[in-house]
């Protein structure tokens, strides 16, 4: 984005900000973007003075997003600080939010692709590959190159896979990292062709948009066709981002004036839209609203490509044999095979921790790193914090959620190396800019609920979080990009 369209999308959210009776700074202050962000409009903030003399040497594995971040605010936090960041990737900061984006084209590769070293903090080393190996009783780490790194502290930081071979007739895929090059290149020999799509990896959201105009073109032609969009079985990041994609689809069609010609079908495992009751009951209405017929509990297992199938397992529980001790019927797990036809069909891979983590000292029998989800120190190695979607915690696969985490990792981190107790704590916050159309968004903000209960709504507003609205369209699309850009990466926002 240009200094000129930046500063007209300010003008109009200062507008609508106005009509809400909220100032810039104090939309700004609620969201607790700080002085990085405050610069876009209004001048460049004065960096923090380094308040800490703790010393150690301190190695992230994983340079994006929360890696990067985290490197930078403990490097401005820090007065000697000795930091050591190893990632292979040279992209591996590219902006994952706008892939939805690209994939509805509203942006090309071009505005979400960053390059690493641009963003790599000032002192901070940088080593460019890959780790193999966590040996934490020995404070080391092994690289594909051959190198044994030692450390006094680790963040982890490397993000979760898309586990694309867990779905039968996608094994040749395989495991996949959103920004590495060569795995999408791999992808796209299956993916980004006859209908079958993902926005889960760079090239593949290019290649989204491509797919969705091929099947907006059917319809415009008279054809009647299907569209399909499944859901994971697993965790997976961005909860909202199939939600966009039939949105989006939804939005197109209408512009080409072929919506009577398609059929939107939205599946998912779960039994609910969202986690939170309130965006549960919103999102239903708006797929009720736009015609988006929804499915529950189908589990997605395969893609019959040849025959363009997506094959779910249908689940559901009936009354099994009385249980005279407990003085009720035992409850039976019945599935029964489903099959759904499409013309253009969406993919959000299952998705998990990389193996290397997965199958190391430092992962769980789940694969994601156990910590604990306040304080986000390891659970058996208390020099050992981690960040982003490889932890394991509820919820929290997400920028947003990464964003209030990577905070709480340098803040514990430093009492830490302080000898101070841990006082930093993560209450689960999470954000998901549900687009609903093109000028609209449901910007759902949420944290854990108390004492177990479902997560509850924690608006940065003083808005309904639940209504569609213009004022969130423009965050979304013009704001978290430069957000992410000086405030994230520079760790100050």
């Amino acid at each position: 984005m240009d200094n000129k369209d930046f500063n007209e999308s300010m003008e109009q959210i200062d507008a609508i900000l106005k009509q809400e009776g909220i100032s810039r700074r104090d939309a700004m202050k609620i969201l607790g973007l700080g002085g990085a962000t405050m610069m876009m409009g209004s001048g460049a903030a004065t960096p923090a003075k380094a308040s800490s003399k703790a010393t150690g040497k301190i190695v992230i594995v994983g340079g994006g997003l929360s890696g990067i971040a985290t490197a930078a605010k403990l490097n401005r936090a820090l007065k000697n600080p000795d930091i050591t960041i190893i990632e292979p990737n040279p992209q591996s900061t590219s902006y994952q939010p706008g892939y939805t984006l690209v994939g509805s084209g509203l942006w090309t590769k071009d505005d979400i692709t960053y390059e690493t070293e641009k963003f790599i903090p000032s002192g901070v080393t940088w080593i460019q590959d890959k780790v193999v190996e966590f040996d934490p009783k020995s404070n080391k780490v092994k690289t594909s190159k051959g190198q044994t790194i030692s450390y006094d502290y680790m963040v982890v930081a490397t993000g979760l896979v898309l586990d694309f071979g867990a779905i039968k007739g996608l094994e040749e895929v395989g495991d996949v990292f959103s920004a590495d090059s060569n795995d999408g290149a791999r992808a796209r020999k299956i993916l980004g062709k006859d209908g079958l799509c993902s926005i889960y990896f760079g090239d593949g959201a290019v290649d989204t948009w491509t797919q969705m105009q091929e099947f907006v073109s059917k319809a415009s032609s008279g054809s009647k066709v299907k569209a399909v969009f499944p859901e994971p079985h697993t965790p997976f990041k961005c909860g909202g981002a199939q939600k966009k994609i039939v949105n989006l689809t939804n939005r197109r069609l209408h512009d080409a004036k072929a919506r009577e010609n398609a059929t939107l079908d939205f599946f998912t495992n779960r039994g609910k839209l969202f986690s939170v009751p309130e965006y549960h009951e919103a999102i239903k209405e708006q797929m009720k609203t736009r015609g988006v017929n929804t499915h529950f509990s189908h589990k997605f297992v395969e893609i019959d490509r040849a025959n363009k199938l997506v094959i779910f397992e249908k689940h559901w529980q009936e009354k099994g044999e009385w249980d005279e001790d407990l003085k009720e019927y035992m409850m039976v797990t019945k599935t029964e095979k489903v099959e759904a036809p499409y013309d253009f069909c969406h993919i959000i891979p299952p998705q998990k921790a990389p193996d290397v983590v997965a199958s190391s000292p430092i992962g769980s029998d789940k694969g994601w790193v156990p910590v604990n989800k306040e304080t986000l120190q390891h659970v058996k190695y208390p020099n050992i914090f981690a960040v982003g979607d490889v932890i394991g915690v509820p919820l929290g696969k997400s920028g947003g959620s990464a964003r209030k985490q990577y905070a709480v990792v340098v803040e514990n981190l430093i009492s830490l190396m302080e000898g101070k107790e841990l006082k930093a704590k993560y209450n689960g916050y999470t954000v998901c800019p549900v687009i609903t159309d093109i000028g609209k968004v449901m910007l759902a903000e949420f944290k854990w609920g108390p004492d177990g209960q479902p997560p509850v709504t924690a608006p940065s507003f003083p808005l309904d979080p639940t209504k569609e609205r213009w004022l969130m369209w423009l965050l979304k699309a013009y704001m978290l990009k430069p957000m992410t850009q000086y405030g994230m990466l520079s760790g100050r926002a």
